[in-house]
């Protein structure tokens, strides 16, 4: 095996253990919406209790989010990211064993910790260890684990949900399948090294160097080697942003502009599909063993969707993406309100919301998603980069967190057919 292939070899491996944590993202953020019918059912959940389990992964993972940056300039990513697998362990076996519905809220938002960290850890990680020229892919491999992730998780719930839908305990076979991945990332992660970006910042030069050599080519190694210690080095004596310049109009703006795009992409409601699908096919006429298996379609849409978004986003304009997104996501809403009141009742209507379920997650997945994230790390000069994006995503956070608590009581009290509605007029 030649020196460049076990290269690519080693790097391949980093990036593959490192995205686990994309996965463990998806994974636990999917699995309530198959589990949550059996959970209901067996600890007696009404719909704020089925909420307040929902969301408190989300609340968690607002400040996971928060702190999760600042542990790893503070720890490194290598050990921050082990960390984390560890607080997956933990969260997912004490969320299998939960006797109650506060302990599974408690141990909801360890998990919501570990979720927020990851995912702004876990991408930092690939973007230092990755070379620049194939950085944006490495990237965004994580969404695609992220989804990857969900739509594993919305198989084994069916898969579980059908072949142990007697058993009201099968939700707890669904919750501790999240251990598995954990346990993968933490041993993958003792065996990779750690950011060398980070390690120049710290002062490991030599460390540091030694690491490029094992991921680069020698020439490449210290030419990327002097970028980063130049760039540091500028980095340092660069202020940054704090609460105070939001008295300057031109950074107020622009603040405000990167909260709006990420509440935007939360309000459309696409995440109460994704933690409540199964209700919401149960809600227009599936049984739940066959809601569980129609969800599917939700993840494998998700999946497909961010790969051709991902295709996308180096052929066609940020805008027009999120423009074309918006009036797909919206028009599916609105043809599912209108729908539901014209063929209330009917055989058909479970199989057309599915349709129009797959048609939204497409353009929400494959266009309004990846150009969120990329427009929120891009709008930003370096001196606000921090501060604002800790804001935006903090927000989207909470966005998040709000819909996911309050969409069971609004489920059953409107009925998906005026919240779709709703949130068609908020998403435009």
């Amino acid at each position: 095996m030649s020196k460049r292939t076990r290269q690519n070899s080693f790097l391949g491996t980093i990036i593959l253990v490192s995205t686990f944590g994309g996965l463990l993202f998806g994974y636990d953020t999917g699995v309530i919406n198959g589990a949550l019918p059996f959970m209901s059912e067996d600890l007696g959940l009404n719909s704020f209790s089925e909420g307040l389990v929902a969301s408190s992964l989300l609340f968690g993972a607002a400040l996971g989010a928060v702190f999760g940056g600042r542990l790893s300039d503070f720890n490194g990513r290598r050990k921050n990211i082990l960390y984390l697998a560890i607080l997956f362990f933990v969260g997912s076996i004490g969320c299998t064993l939960a006797p109650n519905v506060m302990t599974m809220v408690i141990f909801r938002f360890l998990l919501g910790l570990a979720v927020g960290g990851a995912s702004v850890t876990v991408p930092t990680y690939l973007a230092e260890m990755s070379p620049m020229e194939k950085r944006g892919r490495v990237v965004t491999q994580n969404e695609l684990m992220i989804v990857t992730g969900q739509l594993l998780a919305f198989v084994f719930n069916a898969v579980l949900g059908n072949a142990m839908g007697e058993t009201t305990h099968v939700w707890r076979y669904m919750l501790v399948i999240a251990a598995l991945p954990a346990i993968f990332l933490f041993i993958g992660m003792l065996k990779v090294p750690e950011s060398p970006r980070w390690l120049i910042s710290k002062g490991k030069n030599d460390r540091a160097l030694r690491i490029l050599k094992q991921i680069r080519d020698e020439d490449k190694a210290v030419a990327e080697f002097n970028e980063i210690e130049a760039a540091i080095t500028k980095e340092s004596k660069t202020q940054k942003a704090s609460v105070k310049d939001m008295t300057i109009p031109w950074v107020r703006r622009i603040v405000f502009l990167g909260i709006g795009i990420a509440i935007v992409q939360q309000i459309t409601g696409v995440n109460s599909i994704m933690y409540y699908g199964t209700e919401i096919l149960k809600d227009a006429g599936f049984q739940t063993e066959a809601a569980l298996i129609a969800n599917i379609a939700n993840g494998l849409i998700s999946v497909i969707a961010v790969c051709v978004g991902i295709w996308l986003l180096g052929k066609v304009r940020r805008r027009l993406m999120l423009i074309v997104g918006l009036i797909g996501t919206t028009s599916a809403l609105m043809l599912i309100g209108i729908f539901s009141k014209v063929l209330e009742g009917s055989v058909a209507l479970p199989y057309v919301v599915l349709s129009l379920t797959v048609m939204f997650l497409a353009f929400m997945q494959g266009a309004v998603a990846p150009v969120t994230w990329l427009l929120l790390a891009e709008i930003f000069p370096l001196r606000l980069r921090g501060f604002g994006m800790g804001i935006s995503v903090f927000c989207l956070w909470i966005t998040n967190f709000i819909i996911g608590l309050t969409f069971p009581f609004y489920l059953q009290l409107l009925g998906y057919q005026q919240l779709t509605l709703s949130s068609r007029q908020w998403a435009f």
